[in-house]
């Protein structure tokens, strides 16, 4: 596979997969409470990848209700719509290029597709401006929002807008061993 098409899957699969980060596929050791979570919402917004050989971006569409999500990537360099979809036990990646991929867990598919590993189960709770569990290290702004969280070897800078409780933009940064990183900046333009 040509190394363009594989960026374009890396990039649907790390979006679908980070988007993807219900307690039903991968449960946090150690839960931040006890209390039932809402994982009911829709985003829209931009994502990129960066890592040390490629780079790329797309425009996402989540809609996540409890277990069940449903991600629409499209403008990933020429590779077209990307749909993602994820029901407790079966997670699946359909583009044109790539045909159907099935896997049972939003970490799985990532692997499959791309090689690549990484906390995708966490980014729901990320994105809501939370951490996933009690081992993760935040640090938090003056409004006494999360700004920084650090997890599975996972950097997450949280920025929010104005008086806003949920984040606008999360940069996650992973520290490779040759002093490079894995970064992935997503905007959140919708709520």
């Amino acid at each position: 596979m040509r190394s363009f098409s594989k960026l374009g899957l890396a990039l649907c699969a790390t979006a679908t997969l980070a988007f993807t980060g219900c307690q039903q596929y991968t449960q946090p050791q150690n839960p931040v409470n006890t209390q039932p979570e809402n994982n009911q919402f829709n985003l829209q917004g931009k994502i990129g990848v960066k890592t040390p050989k490629q780079s790329g971006s797309a425009f996402f569409n989540w809609e996540q209700q409890q277990d069940n999500f449903d991600i629409e990537l499209t403008g990933i360099l020429g590779v077209g719509k990307t749909q993602i979809e994820g029901r407790p036990g079966e997670v699946t990646l359909n583009s044109a290029k790539t045909g159907l991929i099935r896997a049972t867990t939003p970490e799985e598919l990532l692997e499959r597709a791309t090689g690549w590993q990484a906390p995708i189960t966490h980014l729901v709770h990320w994105v809501q401006g939370r951490p996933a569990s009690l081992n993760a290290k935040i640090k938090k702004d003056e409004q006494q929002r999360i700004s920084t969280i650090q997890e599975q070897d996972w950097n997450v800078e949280l920025s929010y807008n104005g008086n806003a409780q949920q984040p606008s933009k999360l940069i996650l940064k992973q520290s490779l061993a040759d002093g490079q990183e894995n970064r992935i900046t997503m905007l959140i333009q919708n709520r």
